[in-house]
C-alpha cells in the first residue's frame, strides 16, 4: 500500500527467466508492493517455475510483443496504482520509492534512465543509447508543448488506475516501440506527469530489443515515426494539465 491506495507492479516477461524470480522478490521487499502481476509473453522454458517459486500473479498474453504484454498487464492489474517495470535486473525495486512519492501531485510518473551518475558500470546504456532517448524525448517536449522529458525508452513508470484504463484503451502499437506510445496517451490526455531519474543495471541476459546496434536504430526510427503520426492525428490545442477524475472546483492548473 502507499497511503491508503494498493500498488500493483506488472512485468512483462519474454527472455527473463534467470531474474525474474529475484526481482518478483525485491519488490515485495519493498514493503509497498501488494501485487506482482507477471505477464507471460510465450517467455522461454523454465519461466513459468521461476514465477511459481514466488507470490506473484501470472497470466498469459499469447500476441507476442511489448505494447502487448504492457496493455494486458495494465488491464488485469489490480491495483489503484499501476507500476510498470522490466524483469531483468536492470531496475532496482527500492527505486519504486521515488515514483510513488509524486503520484499524490500527478497522475503518471516516468522514469529516466539518462542520468550518467545512476547508470552503473556495464549498463546498456553506451552514448548512443543515451543520447538517442535523450534526442526522442526532446522531440516529444518540443512537438508537443509539454515538460521536461529525457529518456523515451524506460518502462519504469507508474500510473494511476483511471489513466492505466484511458492507456489500455487508446493503445494500438503491439511492438517493441509502444512506451512512447503511453508517454503520448499520457501527455494528450491532459493528465499531470513527472519524469524521475532512476538506476540503471547491467542486465541479466541479453536483450532482444536493444541487444544490437541494428535493432535498436530499428526501434528508434520507429519511435520517431510513431511520434509524428501522433502529432499529426492531435488536435493541435491539447487539454491543460489536470489531475484525473477531479472536481472542476478542485483540480489545480498551471497558470
Amino acid at each position: 500500500m502507499w497511503g491508503e491506495r494498493s500498488v500493483s507492479v506488472v512485468l512483462m516477461t519474454y527472455a527473463e527467466r534467470d531474474s525474474i524470480r529475484a526481482v518478483i522478490d525485491g519488490f515485495f521487499a519493498t514493503g509497498v508492493v501488494d501485487e506482482v502481476l507477471v505477464v507471460n509473453n510465450n517467455a522461454q522454458e523454465g519461466t513459468i517455475e521461476e514465477v511459481e517459486k514466488t507470490e506473484a500473479r501470472m497470466v498469459f498474453e499469447p500476441q507476442q510483443g511489448y505494447g502487448h504484454a504492457c496493455r494486458r498487464g495494465l488491464v488485469e492489474a489490480k491495483g489503484d496504482l499501476i507500476v510498470l517495470a522490466e524483469p531483468d535486473g536492470t531496475f532496482l525495486p527500492n527505486d519504486i520509492h521515488k515514483l510513488l512519492a509524486f503520484v499524490g501531485e500527478c497522475d503518471a510518473v516516468f522514469g529516466t534512465r539518462t542520468t550518467r551518475e545512476l547508470i552503473w558500470h556495464g549498463a546498456n546504456m553506451d552514448w548512443f543509447l543515451r543520447w538517442g532517448n535523450w534526442a526522442v524525448a526532446k522531440m516529444v517536449e518540443a512537438l508537443f508543448n509539454t515538460t521536461h522529458l529525457s529518456d523515451v525508452g524506460c518502462t519504469y513508470r507508474v500510473f494511476t488506475r483511471k489513466l492505466a484504463d484511458l492507456i489500455a484503451e487508446g493503445m494500438q502499437v503491439g511492438g517493441n516501440h509502444a512506451g512512447p506510445e503511453m508517454m503520448l496517451l499520457t501527455i494528450t490526455s491532459g493528465a499531470r506527469f513527472v519524469e524521475i531519474p532512476v538506476n540503471y543495471l547491467p542486465r541479466v541476459g541479453t536483450s532482444s530489443a536493444t541487444g544490437s546496434p541494428r535493432a535498436a536504430i530499428n526501434i528508434g526510427l520507429r519511435m520517431i515515426v510513431l511520434i509524428f503520426d501522433f502529432r499529426r492525428r492531435t488536435p493541435r490545442s491539447m487539454p491543460r494539465p489536470d489531475r484525473l477524475g477531479n472536481d472542476p472546483g478542485t483540480a489545480h492548473h498551471n497558470e
